[in-house]
C-alpha cells in the first residue's frame, strides 16, 4: 500500500490516471466516429465539388465543341453563299451581255431598215421631181410649139390614127 500511496503523490501518476480517463471519455463519447464521419461528410462534399466541377468541364467542352461545330457550319455556309453569289454575277453579266448584244443586233436592223425606207423615200422623191419636172418640161415644149398654132399636128395624128383602128 505504500506503492500505492506513493504513486498517488506523484504528479506522473495523476497525468497518467488523467491520460488515460481521457482516452475512455473520448471513446465512450465516440469522439473517433464523430471526427471520422466528419472527415467522410467534409471528404463527401470536396467529391461532390469535384463531381460538379468534372461534370461543368464536360459540358464547358461539349459546348466548346458545339461551337466549333457551328463555327465551321457557318463558314461552310458562308463559303456556299459566296459562290452562289459569284456563279449568280457571272449568270447576270452573261445575261446582260447576251441582251446587250441582242439589242445591238436590233438596233441595227431597225437602223437598216430606217435607211432603205429613207433611200426608197429619196428615191421616190427623186422620181417624183423627175416626173414632175418632165411634166413642166413637157408642158413648156408643148405650149412652144403650140402658141403658133391652133392644133398640135401630133394630136391630130394621133386622133386620125385612132379614128382609123376603130374602124
Amino acid at each position: 500500500m505504500e506503492l500505492l500511496t506513493h504513486l498517488l503523490h506523484e504528479d506522473e501518476t495523476w497525468v497518467g490516471i488523467g491520460l488515460l480517463l481521457f482516452f475512455v471519455l473520448v471513446v465512450y463519447l465516440k469522439v473517433p466516429g464523430a471526427a471520422a464521419k466528419a472527415l467522410d461528410d467534409r471528404s463527401a462534399k470536396i467529391q461532390a465539388a469535384l463531381d460538379e466541377a468534372q461534370t461543368l468541364r464536360d459540358e464547358a467542352t461539349a459546348l466548346l465543341n458545339s461551337l466549333r461545330q457551328q463555327r465551321a457550319e457557318t463558314e461552310r455556309q458562308a463559303a456556299d453563299m459566296i459562290a452562289s453569289a459569284e456563279a449568280e454575277a457571272q449568270r447576270l453579266v452573261a445575261e446582260a451581255k447576251a441582251k446587250l448584244e441582242e439589242q445591238i443586233v436590233r438596233r441595227t436592223a431597225l437602223a437598216d431598215q430606217r435607211i432603205k425606207l429613207a433611200e426608197q423615200q429619196a428615191a421616190q422623191d427623186v422620181k417624183s421631181a423627175a416626173v414632175e419636172l418632165a411634166a413642166q418640161a413637157a408642158e413648156v415644149l408643148l405650149a412652144a410649139r403650140l402658141s403658133g398654132k391652133k392644133s398640135d399636128p401630133l394630136v391630130d395624128a394621133s386622133i386620125a390614127e385612132i379614128a382609123t383602128r376603130l374602124q
